[in-house]
This record gives structure tokens, C-alpha cells and sequence, in this order.
């Protein structure tokens, strides 16, 4: 038996499943496990199993709880393995199963451990973890901040704790490598441009790989000859173009910081307010603003990491809302009663801010795929639970022709099983509303099995 450990380190989470490769089949997903609030102790742990014959005799098949011993990636990755070895030996000990039907997890199982790397720069393909490839990763980590760094850290922790398994990166850049050459490029002297590095890349790919393939599978299209415009909103959001299967436009740019806003990013601004944004200024009284001011003793020097820092970590819906729960500023923004009425607008100024972005994204989207769009697709944490953003996406963009979203379908897509979720109305209108349950963690699994390099 052959085990895939796929892996996805965020800015203060961890989430990991567990598969069973099938040579001949989608991997089979085993068990999952999430570790939230890194950054902030106590950890919560969540260890859930998904798909294993005979686990229902073992007291491990699902645990939720606070860990004060969780300080960082590397002690969240070394406790998700030992939890699981206890339950391998707990099942293995306790199950009436036969041992065919009873899948193997003890850990030298675990052939292969997939790594969910946000920036690969001029990686386009998966590649095994080696000095030369680690020190390769380390160098982009100052273009993705949030997420390179603690990847770094897990696979560290990964090749301590399972020597003998391989880990293997897998790049969200990689699903952009098709962009079109004027649309990678900045204006920006190309020579530079080139010896630095300095274009387009985009994010998000393997949340927008599984979806284009789901997407397909669901609308009995061949991936080649789709057309959609994904939405990935979550604390980290951007949207895709995508024309017969290849990435043509996204969001993101240089790094994750461009285009639309998030939980703590600002999305696009204009180069200069950062400047504006920490002068040390005094207030100009007639106008009730701060104004730039060019000299010395107030401009104060702005060092890159203390930009980046601020645009990455102390913007977005946090610098606007006071809050990185998307869910909380939905409820303040559209109050049940005058009792919920918030004092001020700066929820529903959060909220329209983001609305207002994304259609931004989607009408230009909708131009560049000259108005031949199988569906509009909403996935991510936010825009696979937010009723009422999809809801007001919906109705903006049913002047362009795309089927006008069904409230009661809108409201329902929890309660519905599947991976693809249509929450249009019913009709013959052939620009399909959809909401996809994106699953990078299985997107890595399936990429893996299928490359036979690795087996």
C-alpha cells in the first residue's frame, strides 16, 4: 500500500489529508486533520477520519482540541503525525477488519508528502525536495510572506519526522505559467524586468486547477474547451480568467499583495499611498487630512519589509472592519434588527469595498473571454459560505447574461452534497452561477498519484 500525505500550511493554520493512491483510480481520501490559531496558543487541533474501514472501534477516530504544546508548523506537523500513528496502532489493535480491507497507516507507509508552496517563481512543475530546490523556495519566501516561510517550515519538519518519505512541492504559481506574455509584463524596463524576476505570476492555482477540472467534469465539457471565471475568495482572494483550461488573466501579480482585498491585505493601491500611509505629517487642518509632506524630518524612511509588513499583515477587511471574520462583518453589515445596527457603516464599507472589487475583476474578465463564459464559479472560504456576497455578485452580473442566482439554491448550497453546486435559476441560459467546494489538499493528492516518476 501506498500513502500521499498532502499538506497546506497557511500564515497561522495547517491543514493535511491523508490518501490512499489507487494506480488506477483517484486517490482515496482516508482522514484530515486541521490545526488553526498557530500564531495566537492555544492551538486548535482537529483530527477527523474520513474513509477507513473499521474505525469505528478506535477511541482517535475523531478528536477536536486546544494544544498548548503547538507553538508553531513544525510542532502542529509533528503532533498531526504522532496522533496519527497512535491511531494506526489503535486501529490495528482493536478492529475486526481484515487486514485487506483494512488499510495500512502506520508511517513508513507514507510514500510521498505533497507541499502546497505558494510561490515557485520559474517553477512550473512539481518538484522533489532537495538542498538545491529548498534553498530555491527560501529565496521567493520574501514575495509570498505569509505562506512561503511557514511551508519551509513543515517541509523541514517533514523530512526530520518521515525520513524515508518523499516530499514534494507543489507551486500555486504553476496553473498561471500560460499567461500571455502582455499580461505577465509590467511597464517596466524589460531588462530589469528580466535579471529580477519581476512580472506577473498569480496565485491560487491549485484551488483553480481541481476547479476547472470539477467544473468540466460537472458540465460534461472537455477541460480544453472550458471557459469560466473563478472566484477564490477566502482571507486570500483573487479571480482567474480562464479560456480552454489555461489561466489567461489573474488577479495576483509580482506576489499575492495585488488585486482584490483579503482578511489583512490590501489589494490594489496606488504605489505611492504607502508613502502618504506612514508620513509623519501633521494634519492639514483646512482640509482634515494629512497631507505628504517632502521634507526630511517628515517623510521618515520606509524600509521594504516594514511596506510589505503593513500592505500584507494590517490592511484589508482587519484595517477596515476591525475584524478578519468575513462572517462577522456580513452579519453587522446586513443587521436582522435595529439592536444589530452597527454605530458606523464600516462593515457594509467592507463589504461593498469587496463587491465592488469583484466586479471590477469579472466584467473585464468577462471582455477578455470576449463573452464566451461557460459559468461564474464562487469557491474559497468566503465565496463557498457567504449567502449574501454571492448573492449580490449574482445580481450584478445578470446584465451580462449569466443565469440570475436562485435564492433558495443560494441559501441551500450547505445542505447540498457533491463538489459543484449550481445555484442559478433553472432555464436554457447557458452562463451557468456556480459554487465549487475547491480542495487544493486533493488536487496535490490527485497530481501526485498520477505522476509515476513518484511511485
Amino acid at each position: 500500500m501506498s500513502l500521499i500525505l498532502a499538506v497546506n500550511a497557511g500564515s497561522s493554520s495547517l491543514k493535511i489529508s491523508l490518501f490512499q493512491r489507487h494506480a488506477d483510480d483517484p486517490p482515496r481520501l482516508l482522514l484530515t486533520s486541521s490545526t488553526s490559531s498557530i500564531s495566537s496558543p492555544p492551538a486548535k487541533f482537529n483530527f477527523k477520519v474520513v474513509d477507513v474501514p473499521g474505525s469505528e472501534s478506535t477511541s482517535v477516530g475523531y478528536k477536536e482540541s486546544a494544544e498548548a504544546d503547538i507553538r508553531d508548523h513544525e510542532s502542529a506537523f509533528e503532533h498531526f503525525v504522532e496522533t496519527l500513528a497512535r491511531y494506526a496502532e489503535d486501529l490495528k489493535q482493536t478492529t475486526q477488519v481484515s487486514d485487506e480491507v483494512r488499510p495500512n497507516l502506520e508511517l513508513s507507509q507514507i510514500r510521498n508528502v505533497c507541499h502546497r508552496v505558494v510561490h515557485g517563481g520559474n517553477y512550473v512543475e512539481p518538484v522533489a525536495i532537495t538542498e538545491q530546490t529548498y534553498n530555491h523556495i527560501e529565496r521567493l519566501s520574501d514575495l509570498a510572506p505569509l505562506h512561503n516561510g511557514a511551508a519551509l517550515r513543515v517541509i523541514h519538519a517533514a523530512m526530520t519526522v518521515l525520513p524515508n518519505s518523499r516530499s514534494i512541492a507543489f507551486f500555486d504559481t504553476a496553473f498561471h505559467k500560460h499567461l500571455p506574455a502582455h499580461v505577465a509584463a509590467y511597464a517596466i524596463d524589460q531588462n530589469v524586468a528580466r535579471k529580477r524576476g519581476l512580472r506577473k505570476y498569480g496565485f491560487h492555482g491549485l484551488s483553480y486547477a481541481f476547479i476547472t477540472r470539477s467544473v468540466a467534469q460537472y458540465l460534461g465539457e472537455d477541460p480544453s474547451n472550458l471557459n469560466i471565471i473563478a472566484l477564490h475568495i477566502g482571507s486570500g482572494a483573487s479571480a482567474c480568467a480562464i479560456r480552454g483550461g489555461k489561466s489567461i488573466d489573474t488577479s495576483m501579480g509580482l506576489t499575492p499583495l495585488s488585486g482584490l482585498p483579503g482578511a489583512t491585505r490590501a489589494g490594489d493601491i496606488d504605489p505611492s499611498l504607502i508613502f502618504h500611509y506612514t508620513s509623519r505629517a501633521s494634519l492639514d487642518a483646512e482640509n482634515g487630512g494629512r497631507i505628504l509632506s517632502h521634507k526630511e524630518d517628515a517623510a521618515g524612511e520606509v524600509h521594504i519589509s516594514d511596506a510589505e509588513r503593513i500592505l500584507n499583515t494590517e490592511m484589508g477587511w482587519k484595517a477596515l472592519a476591525g475584524t478578519t471574520d468575513f462572517g462577522e462583518i456580513v452579519r453587522k453589515a446586513f443587521p436582522r434588527s435595529i439592536s444589530e445596527k452597527a454605530d458606523d457603516n464600516e462593515y457594509a464599507l467592507a463589504f461593498d469595498l469587496l463587491l465592488d472589487r469583484i466586479l471590477h475583476f469579472v466584467g473585464a474578465y468577462y471582455l477578455v473571454l470576449r463573452g464566451h463564459v461557460h459559468a461564474l464559479v464562487f469557491a474559497g472560504g468566503v465565496g463557498e459560505h457567504s449567502v449574501e456576497l454571492r448573492s449580490k455578485v449574482g445580481e450584478a452580473v445578470s446584465c451580462l447574461g449569466f443565469a440570475a442566482v436562485d435564492e433558495r439554491k443560494n441559501e441551500g448550497v450547505e445542505k447540498k452534497k457533491g463538489v459543484v453546486v449550481d445555484i442559478g435559476t433553472a432555464g436554457q441560459c447557458e452562463k451557468r452561477v456556480l459554487v465549487c467546494r475547491t480542495d487544493e489538499q486533493g488536487e496535490m493528492a490527485r497530481e501526485c498519484s498520477a505522476i509515476e516518476d513518484y511511485w
